[in-house]
């Protein structure tokens, strides 16, 4: 248990009534610690939390930040909260301690945390390594970024955890103070969310380097070696590195080999899986398997476990994800592609040519790492959302490029763009604020559209 707080003592303000901001405020409350939520938002988009609220009997205000927030030794705030909100600035102006939900659930957590955070494939492997502790019979918080708050995934969990397995985005990072994993994973940093990061990628490095501020030499740090900006984040780390690549052998950590995917983890060489053996494809899923193997093992789970695992292992729903194939054309959900490198990972993973629909909210990356991509592998693009005009300027003079109005008529112009043997795929780019509450949101009207002509999915 991380008790850099006596937090049981203390008056806690909880900043935000989104699900962690809620979570984090029911477990406080719980726990038998003095909370007060606050929310910007009136009480009208917060029906149900302010119900659960009022159930519990924590104080809270919706509509505004009154002064009673800063009456507090601590303040909890939600990840959607930015650092230079002005009642954050005014917190830390007044010298009250800024933590993050994240923080709050890992200080009631007996047991080791695994924790994953990268620009992309966390979720990806996030969801092995729970699935792999699961089969091996340990009893495993599956948590964070991935859709489950950790704080709400410790207030429905009865019973003994054994271990929890977190994926922990940037904002979350940005105030962490003691979060402390006992194994920690990076998978890729390339720029994202630099709208919240002033335009500097280097800020949004700094974010993704604090998932290892507080590891020591007795704790693990597995990282993607092919990487260039995350291997040279590890230069300040103090934990036991374990590289990860997919194009050389390695001394320790984990690598491909002769179409095999090989960890050393201080048991010498075990295979996890064959390549051919496994149902994700793609060098990043190569990565994303030999990543969660290693964690895995790190944490003594057996490899003949970790093996079954990945070789039964099919992905994410919204990552690459196969809907249907209907007069020769696959159609292919990717909504979780909310950044230009996750677009580029998406076009390098078929042959074929690809009718992409894309755009939403832009989060200030530039799009010139898809020219190449989209002027070689793209037959036609259709375009959403509030990027629609910007990428429309971006792409035009390397393919065919319509906006359309909604998800709907997307899907109707791809339809009658692609030709047999194409792929059809939302791979936004973007963020899906402007049209959805989430991408998962955004994935779910795809395929509901894509539905209207595929009655049933086809199996892959």
């Amino acid at each position: 248990m991380q008790r850099a707080f006596d937090i049981a003592s203390l008056n806690v303000s909880v900043i935000g009534a989104a699900r962690s901001g809620l979570s984090a405020a029911r477990l406080l409350h719980r726990k038998g610690v003095s909370v007060f939520l606050t929310e910007l938002s009136p009480a009208t988009k917060y029906e149900e939390a302010a119900q659960l609220l009022r159930a519990d009997g924590i104080a809270h205000e919706f509509g505004s930040h009154s002064s009673r927030v800063f009456a507090a030794d601590l303040i909890v705030v939600s990840p959607g909260v930015p650092g230079d909100a002005p009642v954050i600035v005014e917190a830390e102006r007044r010298g009250i301690p800024v933590i993050s939900e994240i923080e709050v659930g890992a200080m009631f957590l007996d047991g080791p945390i695994i924790a994953v955070t990268g620009t992309n494939g966390k979720t990806t492997t996030t969801t092995l390594i729970g699935e792999i502790c699961r089969a091996a019979g340990r009893q495993t918080l599956l948590a964070g970024n991935i859709g489950t708050a950790f704080t709400d995934a410790l207030l429905e969990h009865e019973g003994e955890i054994d271990l929890a397995v977190l994926e922990i985005s940037s904002f979350q990072l940005d105030t962490c103070v003691t979060f402390h994993p006992t194994t920690a994973v990076i998978t890729t940093i390339t720029p994202d969310h630099l709208n919240r990061y002033h335009g500097d990628f280097q800020e949004y490095v700094a974010s993704k380097q604090r998932i290892f501020m507080n590891q020591g030499a007795q704790d693990h740090l597995i990282f993607n070696y092919d990487d260039p900006v995350v291997s040279g984040a590890m230069k300040i780390a103090a934990s036991e590195l374990f590289p990860v690549s997919s194009m050389q052998r390695l001394a320790k950590g984990g690598w491909r080999e002769n179409g095999s995917l090989m960890i050393d983890a201080g048991y010498g060489r075990e295979l996890v899986a064959r390549v051919d053996d496994l149902q994700v494809h793609g060098r990043h899923n190569h990565m994303n398997v030999l990543m969660a193997g290693l964690a895995a093992r790190l944490e003594g789970i057996g490899i003949d476990v970790i093996r079954q695992s990945c070789m039964e292992f099919k992905g994410v729903e919204h990552r690459l994800e196969f809907i249907c194939e209907v007069d020769g054309v696959r159609w292919i959900n990717d909504s979780k592609a909310t950044n230009v490198d996750s677009v580029v990972i998406a076009l390098q993973s078929y042959r074929q040519p690809v009718v992409l629909i894309a755009g939403g909210r832009d989060k200030g990356a530039a799009y010139d790492p898809l020219f190449d991509l989209i002027r070689d592998r793209v037959r036609a693009m259709v375009l959403i959302g509030e990027a629609s005009e910007k990428m429309e300027r971006e792409f035009a003079p390397l393919t065919r490029v319509t906006r359309a109005r909604d998800m709907m008529e997307a899907v109707n112009i791809a339809r009658m763009a692609a030709q047999p043997g194409d792929i059809a795929m939302l791979s936004p780019a973007c963020a899906s604020f402007d049209m959805y509450d989430n991408f998962e949101q955004r994935g779910l009207v795809f395929k509901d559209c894509v539905h209207t002509f595929c009655r049933e999915p086809m199996v892959a």
